[in-house]
């Protein structure tokens, strides 16, 4: 007698198994049916079977059940399983999330660039992307301010080729900032801001170890103001330095500045 098998679907309507990837903490995927993306927190044991927690860029969590094909991992299907006891480390992550390249060489410079504001920005985003902008290729330059950016767009002569991102602090509607921004219209240009008043203010006051940043009387320095309210000494630099010192990793950054900063990034490297 003739065997078959007891599974009759035809060949071109299976599908192919997906490779099965351990759920090491920090492991960045994406849920295939609800699209939330996430860091690995934990995974554990669920009356239902093992469950994954992920863990997104604003410090939400959510909990999945590991089905075969249920994440998505650079984009490709895989099927999340439990780490074995004692298995490899954690995979390395820079402090942006992103996956590190162990290694990798900075690539040689890009003639597009991103322009910040000062150098605490500068700073700020050294601190979180340095490790990404040094793989792209991506030279961070501050400005002294914002008064003059259409002239300096101009003098940097933006093309297809060197495309020139602008980080501008206190961007909202009806401000300076805004109306000087609506003045470049350069296709090559993407021009982008947070709506703080400075750049303190997008590290969160629970990374610094304060309920808040204080609101500072209209008329007053504000750097000067916030150390006045919170007690600090009054020096500026001394303060950011502490500030500063206190941020690790994107998670200790608010969303507005978080997304921001990856929009000019995408924008500076996209192939001409």
């Amino acid at each position: 007698m003739r065997s078959y098998q007891p599974d009759l679907t035809p060949p071109w309507k299976k599908s192919a198994p997906a490779p099965e990837v351990p759920a090491e903490p920090d492991l960045v995927v994406e849920e295939a049916v609800t699209g939330f993306c996430g860091a690995v927190v934990r995974c554990e044991k669920t009356a239902q079977g093992p469950a994954v927690t992920l863990e997104d860029r604003f410090g939400k969590h959510r909990v999945f059940p590991m089905e075969p094909r249920g994440f998505l991992l650079e984009g490709k299907v895989v099927t999340l399983v439990r780490p074995p006891a004692g298995g490899p480390a954690r995979p390395s992550r820079t402090a942006s999330g992103s996956v590190a390249v162990p290694g990798a060489r900075a690539r040689v410079a890009r003639a597009g660039r991103i322009y910040v504001e000062g150098r605490h920005d500068a700073e700020l985003v050294e601190r979180v992307w340095g490790d990404d902008l040094r793989i792209e290729g991506v030279v961070v330059e501050y400005l002294e301010g914002v008064d003059d950016l259409p002239s300096i767009v101009r003098e940097f002569a933006p093309g297809p080729d060197a495309r020139l991102g602008v980080l501008v602090d206190h961007l909202v509607p009806g401000s300076k900032e805004s109306r000087i921004a609506a003045q470049v219209t350069d296709p090559h240009v993407l021009v982008v801001g947070h709506p703080y008043i400075d750049v303190w203010e997008a590290v969160k006051p629970s990374s610094v170890g304060i309920p808040g940043w204080p609101a500072v009387p209209r008329g007053q320095d504000w750097k000067t103001g916030v150390c006045r309210a919170l007690g600090w000494p009054e020096n500026t630099g001394a303060a950011w330095q502490h500030i500063l010192s206190k941020v690790n990793s994107y998670k200790d950054l608010e969303p507005q500045l978080l997304g921001r900063v990856e929009e000019l990034i995408d924008f500076v490297t996209l192939p001409a």
